[in-house]
């Protein structure tokens, strides 16, 4: 694989980490700045605000540059909205420094995923993907433990001074690995292509895949730890290691999802949210002892990171003609699915379904998921069989094709 996706990696690592590193950090900035967990946790939003808005109009706004001049320059914001978050003197401040910091999330992994599919021959390029979500993955397991033991000792602000280095490290990286030669988002078609791009049904349909399918994520994710505690019976000291074997399991699951969508894209997300809907199905029980609980963490990744690469790929190939933009919002349908997964979890917790609801109300995402991507199945079935039907009509098919295309 070329080392330009070691470039996009190490990025995506920064991303992750700051994403995520917040959620540990909650009670030692609350107590630094005066104020409660609740509003802490309105940080955690605000840079997901932050993704949502910025994927599409970063995307769409920079269509007509190098894509290597908009990575380096996304990378360049990320580390000035982390120096800034350290730098907060009080909340305001630090929500607009949150917000800012998640501008060019979105916008990055979506050029990214569309720069790493030009790197490599076509029949890798679920699996070039893949491999710049392997940053994403891996900040789960090594990034954020390790920023949270830096907030909890050095203090919290010297966690973003030290994601800015990690910002520093990906710009560096990206000049000098990723090729000069690399063209312009659309040139041709402009903000105008990009948009137009939107307005495709079967990109709909793939977006509209990422919020039912990763929301049956985060319905369960966002209440893992009162699960593990309160249903497993495990101390709160354990839940940062078992988070961790969460990281182990989207790792596991990213590789293999690149992997096998590179044979069957289409099988491999079918796949992957059928997986999904029976691990969540399934966590009533594996919740009820201390091992079946830590191998549910590992599943939970596995099965919901096994769809990451086939859902970025099929959205840019819904939107070949300007894919920058409908592979940016595939991120922000990320963090859409993030927030209502979570709400959606969150109302089955407070209905008084039990603790481990949120993985029932998730399974039901999943299974969601699987009816949109079928549709999405089928309506690219019959936009495929309507010309050669139309032909068939005219006279103009062999008379083999002809038979395929009547059954």
């Amino acid at each position: 694989m070329p080392l330009a996706l070691l470039a996009l990696a190490v990025g995506a690592f920064g991303i992750g980490t700051t994403e995520f590193v917040m959620m540990g950090l909650l009670p030692d900035v609350a107590a630094d700045l005066g104020i409660s967990i609740p509003a802490a946790g309105h940080l955690v939003s605000a840079y997901a605000l932050g993704v949502v808005v910025g994927a599409p109009l970063l995307a769409a706004g920079t269509a007509r540059m190098s894509r290597r001049t908009v990575l380096i320059g996304l990378m360049v914001l990320f580390v000035v909205g982390n120096v800034l978050s350290a730098l907060a003197p009080g909340n305001g401040s630090l929500l607009a420094a949150r917000f800012l910091s998640g501008l060019p999330h979105g916008a990055f992994f979506g050029v990214g995923a569309v720069v790493a599919t030009t790197l490599v021959a076509p029949e890798r390029k679920a699996r070039s993907v893949s491999l710049m979500f392997l940053g994403l993955t891996v900040a789960n397991i090594a990034g954020v433990p390790v920023a949270t033991l830096m907030g909890q000792h050095l203090g919290w602000r010297a966690t973003f001074l030290g994601v800015s280095a990690i910002g520093v490290a990906a710009i560096v990286s990206l000049a000098l690995l990723i090729p000069r030669t690399d063209a312009p988002g659309a040139a041709s078609s402009g903000l105008r292509g990009e948009v137009a791009a939107l307005r495709s049904l079967p990109v709909w349909l793939a977006l509209g895949t990422t919020v039912a399918g990763f929301g049956a994520l985060f319905a369960a994710y966002s209440y893992i730890t009162p699960m593990l505690t309160d249903a497993a019976g495990y101390a709160d000291a354990s839940v940062t290691v078992l988070l961790a074997l969460f990281g182990v399991g989207a790792t596991a699951g990213n590789l293999l999802g690149g992997r096998l969508a590179d044979h069957a894209m289409r099988a491999t997300l079918f796949g992957g949210l059928v997986s999904l809907a029976l691990v969540l199905a399934l966590f009533p029980l594996l919740m009820s002892s201390a091992w079946s609980a830590a191998l549910a963490v590992v599943l939970l990744g596995t099965a919901a990171f096994v769809t990451g690469s086939p859902l970025q790929l099929m959205v840019m190939e819904k939107a070949s003609a300007a894919p920058s933009l409908a592979s940016s919002a595939n991120q922000a349908a990320f963090n859409l699915a993030n927030a209502g997964g979570a709400w959606i979890g969150g109302l089955a917790l407070a209905a008084g379904f039990g603790v481990t609801s949120p993985a029932l109300a998730g399974a039901a995402l999943a299974v969601l998921g699987l009816g949109v991507a079928g549709t999405a199945y089928a309506v690219d079935r019959r936009r495929v069989a309507r010309p050669a039907r139309e032909r068939l009509v005219a006279g103009h098919l062999p008379q083999e094709t002809a038979r395929a295309v009547r059954s």
